[in-house]
């Protein structure tokens, strides 16, 4: 059995790597339950195999790129979980933009006029700033959490997906602007085969689609990013929900 002590070793190891604190606590039962093999399989004491497993480790740490963090650097365990994880909230992501784009698409054929059709375009966009206004309001206890620079112990990131904010911001100010205008490029293509502005027709349809994906990424960030904090509940206070 690995002791208190021996435990605090390995955090304080793995802090000193600058990882998110989600990332270092999924690598720390890694490398306690290796320790615990080597220590069994070759009788070493906690100290000899506890450094023959940084050893295993130490290319992992090395000290990378990656945009989303830029400028600052992070380990290379970290980019690859990171990446992992992000490219599949964007696939997510991406299919359910997709309904909405076909849900777009129906909207303009069933409507029966281009003001209806306005007001199906401003409140299906509409919705997106709503959700967005609700994720704020009622999650205001843990939003001092989602701050890119706040640090656990001033030393390493609470989880790897505090840097979606900016994006976040960024959409819902764009998309306010989406909401302020009628769609009318998109229906007078397709209801009235108007072939003379492909171009606007082009950007009615492509930004709001971006958009919708992007505000569903950041959504599904954050409620990752939730669900971290409730497992780091011991390494946070106690007023975190």
């Amino acid at each position: 059995m690995m002791t208190e002590t021996q435990e605090n070793q390995v955090t304080d190891y793995l802090i000193f790597q600058q990882l998110p604190l989600d990332i270092l606590l999924e690598i720390k039962d890694h490398m306690i339950s290796q320790i615990s093999d080597i220590r069994i399989n070759e009788h070493l004491s906690f100290e000899d195999a506890f450094l023959k497993v940084k050893k295993s480790w130490d290319g992992e740490f090395k000290m990378v790129s990656y945009l989303l963090f830029s400028p600052v650097e992070l380990p290379l365990i970290a980019k690859k979980v990171m990446k992992e994880k992000y490219n599949s909230l964007l696939k997510k992501s991406f299919l359910i933009g997709l309904i909405f784009f076909g849900i777009n698409l129906l909207l303009i054929y069933s409507s029966k006029n281009q003001e209806e059709y306005k007001l199906f375009f401003r409140l299906m966009n509409g919705v997106f700033l709503l959700a967005l206004v609700a994720v704020w309001i009622f999650n205001m206890k843990i939003w001092k959490y989602t701050k890119a620079d706040l640090k656990y112990k001033g030393k390493c990131f609470y989880t790897m997906y505090q840097k979606n904010v900016g994006l976040m911001v960024i959409s819902a100010v764009s998309m306010i602007q989406v909401v302020g205008k009628n769609g009318h490029y998109a229906y007078q293509f397709f209801k009235n085969q108007n072939t003379t502005e492909i171009f606007g027709v082009i950007v009615t349809l492509l930004i709001p689609f971006l958009l919708q994906t992007a505000i569903i990424f950041t959504l599904l960030n954050f409620y990752e990013h939730k669900k971290s904090l409730k497992k780091l509940h011991n390494f946070l206070e106690p007023s975190v929900k």
